[in-house]
């Protein structure tokens, strides 16, 4: 075998386990739950977060975090496979979803996109 052929960091194949399937080849489990912004994390007071529909609607909406907070929750549990090499199991999410909320504002056919704003300038 030619030196150098196989990276250092290679140790055969991966042994079937419980996961086979679950985590797509050159992922690691992640167990805990790694910083996901590039940069300082936002602290908005909750007293002044919102959250906000505007743009192809008929009439702009806007929620503040109680507001949010009273409509219909939905719990999810689901797996993220993350870019950066990393996949986290059976992550347990609950908040609002997106149909819930596009139900409290008129919009028409031809709207079939979004950009979502957040704290921090991400798009």
């Amino acid at each position: 075998m030619t030196e150098g052929f196989l990276s250092r960091g290679f140790r055969g194949r991966r042994q079937p386990s419980e996961l086979t399937g679950r985590i797509p080849p050159g992922q690691y489990l992640e167990r805990g739950f790694p910083v996901l912004s590039a940069g300082p994390t936002p602290h908005t007071p909750l007293d002044r977060w919102d959250f906000t529909i505007v743009g192809k609607v008929d009439q702009p909406k806007r929620w503040t975090w109680d507001e949010l907070h009273a409509l219909l929750q939905e719990q999810v549990t689901a797996d993220i496979h993350c870019v950066t090499k990393w996949s986290k199991l059976d992550t347990h999410w609950q908040g609002v979803s997106i149909q819930t909320l596009l139900e409290q504002v008129s919009y028409p056919e031809s709207a079939k996109y979004v950009i979502a704003f957040c704290d921090g300038g991400y798009t």
